[in-house]
């Protein structure tokens, strides 16, 4: 079944709300709302989506998230992607959106940022694969391994308004 999703404009507000299908053949921004997860050590959760998934098979991702459903704030979408995707309840923090243009279609992400105490529950048709790794570790997958277009952006962003650690 096609997801239901507002279409918005480029300050993101509704227009009216049509299949995530139609969004992404007719290029109209829709919002989709992603999470950076991080453990109680600092490290990165990195998965590799499931060979089945119609968009980026296979691909590896930095961010655990998908399309904001009708009426749904950002951070409601993705609190509800991540228990759905990682069996897990917690309430991620909204850091920042920005219009995505990478990827298959153009869109509004909205980039959080949550820790993950409790071990995490993959839905295998989801994710395949799955592995906390330090940002050392994470900077050199993404210069090995695929990764979809939406990781590099939002990662480089996420990095971008990270302070450092004192």
């Amino acid at each position: 079944m096609d997801e239901r999703v507002e279409r918005v404009d480029d300050q993101d507000r509704a227009l009216g709300v049509v299949s995530r299908r139609q969004a992404i053949q007719e290029g109209w921004l829709h919002r989709v709302a992603v999470t950076v997860c991080r453990d109680e050590r600092g490290r990165i959760l990195v998965h590799r989506r499931s060979g089945q998934l119609s968009r980026f098979p296979g691909f590896y991702e930095v961010v655990v998230g998908g399309a904001v459903d009708v009426g749904e704030s950002y951070e409601q979408a993705a609190a509800r992607e991540l228990a759905e995707e990682l069996g897990t309840c917690v309430l991620p923090r909204l850091l920042f959106t920005f219009i995505n243009r990478s990827g298959v279609s153009p869109h509004w992400l909205g980039v959080h940022e949550a820790v993950v105490l409790d071990a995490v529950v993959p839905d295998p048709d989801e994710i395949a694969w799955h592995d906390w790794l330090t940002e050392p570790e994470l900077r050199s997958a993404l210069l090995e391994w695929r990764f979809t277009p939406d990781s590099h952006e939002a990662f480089s962003r996420y990095l971008a308004i990270q302070t450092p650690q004192s």
